[in-house]
């Protein structure tokens, strides 16, 4: 491979760190240069709506990163971090990038790791004490604007809402969540363990409004309350809006023939449909997993960085030089879990595309004593979710995927 040959990464999280990685262990021995909009090296996200958010010592960002940051490993001593400035413009037929104060810079190969960032809500009313949960700076300002016993709606009961509704009701706040779609991560565990974890959750404190949604902010220079649908105002003193994310796609979109509508369409070896030397990683790519179907998807689990540049790194490889991509389909097995009062949920596979939940092991009753439930789609396995299962059973669950994953 020409050591002249330069690869931009632009996304300066976990998966544009595992993208360098991965490209020198495929033997890519040119520049490598990360673009990061944020002023930090690639940090660990999940700890911030759990034990950094309920930090006693309420630390500044700067002194919260040493214990976020993750280790490098050597071989990327030499990659170059380019951090605190946005590419703001792509031009990939003349390979050059625009960043925000105006300067370019030009690549041979591409990976496209610029992530999400958290949807707001677009409601009347006063923006001054609504906050969002994402980067450090997010959680010192979220931490900074509680008092003792803070009156606190989280709006989104999606994991990272339900993650920091359970810290905050820890920390001795006053959490209201509403939720207009159902009983809390509703959408991918399934009805009945969501009902439960919401009567779990209740008797630790959470009050949860389900049905109705939000049409604004009451206050004059900050919130003070929010507004539903049904016409009901909650009294808020800080308001967390926990509504989802949005891909990171814009500076991309001067370019034709790129698939844009729900992150970046990509190919099974993660090669960017429409671009050429051009690869995606994390969860802003959206490709086929042949372990479900062909249909393409984006998938936000804390494991799909890695995964995913293993094989983008190795598909861009083949790319500048010219040499067949891997034949074995990439096959990635999604996992995430989520930390909320005392439960430990686990998954495996991709459980909201069930069309039957079982509960194989447990009591939905009793979710501190351990359940856990099959997700299935026209009889297949697609996931299983384990709350309050030792370490060894999870390892089991996994394994039950690994025979799933297609050789050939």
């Amino acid at each position: 491979m020409s050591a002249s040959q330069n690869v931009a990464v632009v996304g300066g999280s976990l998966a544009g760190l595992r993208a360098a990685e991965q490209l020198r262990a495929a033997g890519h021995s040119g520049p490598i240069t990360v673009y990061g909009n944020e002023p930090h090296l690639p940090y660990n996200r999940p700890p911030l709506s759990k034990e950094v958010l309920a930090d006693p010592d309420r630390r500044t960002a700067e002194a919260m990163f040493d214990r976020l940051v993750f280790r490098r490993r050597s071989s990327v001593d030499d990659v170059v971090f380019h951090l605190g400035q946005a590419v703001v413009a792509c031009d990939l037929a003349a390979g050059t990038l625009t960043l925000a104060d105006g300067g370019t810079a030009s690549f041979d190969g591409l990976v496209v790791a610029s992530g999400l960032r958290p949807r707001r809500l677009r409601v009347d009313g006063p923006k001054r004490g609504a906050h969002v949960l994402r980067s450090i700076e997010d959680c010192v300002a979220l931490r900074r604007s509680l008092s003792d016993e803070s009156r606190v709606v989280v709006i989104g009961a999606g994991f990272i809402g339900c993650e920091t509704a359970a810290t905050l009701t820890s920390l001795g706040h006053h959490v209201v969540v509403i939720e207009p779609t159902g009983p809390p991560m509703n959408r991918v565990i399934g009805s009945a363990l969501a009902g439960a974890i919401q009567q779990h959750h209740e008797a630790h404190g959470i009050h949860f409004v389900i049905g109705p949604g939000v049409r604004g902010y009451t206050g004059s220079e900050r919130v003070d309350g929010v507004l539903l649908d049904d016409g009901a105002t909650i009294g808020a003193d800080v308001v967390v809006e926990a509504v989802g994310s949005v891909c990171n796609t814009e500076w991309l979109a001067g370019n034709t023939g790129l698939d844009l509508s729900d992150g970046v369409l990509t190919d099974n070896d993660l090669a960017v449909v429409g671009a050429e030397r051009v690869v995606a990683v994390g969860d802003v790519a959206r490709f086929p997993n042949p372990l479900f179907d062909g249909v393409p998807r984006r998938v936000e689990h804390w494991s799909m960085p890695t995964d995913t540049a293993k094989r983008a790194a190795r598909t861009l490889a083949c790319q500048l030089t010219g040499q067949a991509p891997e034949p074995a389909p990439f096959a990635p097995i999604p996992s995430f879990w989520s930390d909320q009062f005392d439960l430990r949920l686990q998954s495996f596979g991709s459980p909201a595309l069930a069309d039957e939940v079982t509960v194989e092991e447990g009591d939905l009753s009793d979710l501190t004593a351990g359940v856990l439930t099959k997700h299935t789609r026209g009889g297949e396995l697609v996931g299983s979710i384990a709350l309050n299962l030792a370490p060894a059973r999870q390892r089991t669950l996994r394994d039950a995927f690994v025979s799933l994953v297609p050789t050939s």
